[in-house]
């Protein structure tokens, strides 16, 4: 059984990670951020760092029973505008947790996604998929980072 204690726990450290993604590539110019590189779904930091974001926030609209799956990546040309849009997506996903109980996170129930279609879905592991996807495409960021130069390191999840 899920815990929202527990989920929440998972969140909050997934977060810090792509905190400090997005920190890293904050020096990166426009021009770095915006080119488009071969072998990649999302074939630039920023779409992919858009992805991560706005995959979350899809994820949490359809646990709402609504599904915003807006095309907005035009809305966060900069770093700095996709951190404020992590911080407010991390918030609301943190606030749903908090007021989740454990029933309700671990019953499976019918939710509409992408198409309409409706499937039994248990808001556990949506959540869980969103944080295992935001560490797909964050290893994809990881990845562009060293074709252009500036590798990292350091942000696998955080076990302290």
């Amino acid at each position: 059984m899920h815990t929202p204690e527990a989920l929440l726990d998972i969140h909050e450290r997934s977060q810090r990670n792509l905190e400090k993604l997005l920190a890293h590539c904050r020096p990166f110019g426009v021009d770095e951020v915006n080119r488009s590189l071969e072998g990649f779904g999302y074939p630039t930091i920023r779409l992919q760092l858009h992805h991560e974001i706005s995959a979350q926030e899809y994820w949490l609209s359809v646990l709402h029973g609504r599904m915003v799956a807006e095309e907005t990546e035009h809305l966060y040309p900069t770093i700095e505008s996709l951190e404020a849009y992590r911080t407010r997506v991390a918030g609301a996903i943190a606030d749903y947790l908090r007021g989740a109980s454990a029933a309700e996170l671990n019953t499976a129930r019918p939710m509409t996604t992408w198409g309409g279609g409706v499937k039994s879905l248990m808001p556990a592991h949506v959540i869980l998929r969103t944080l295992t996807h935001l560490y797909h495409h964050q290893g994809q960021v990881v990845a562009m980072c060293r074709l252009l130069g500036k590798p990292t390191s350091g942000l696998d999840f955080p076990l302290l």
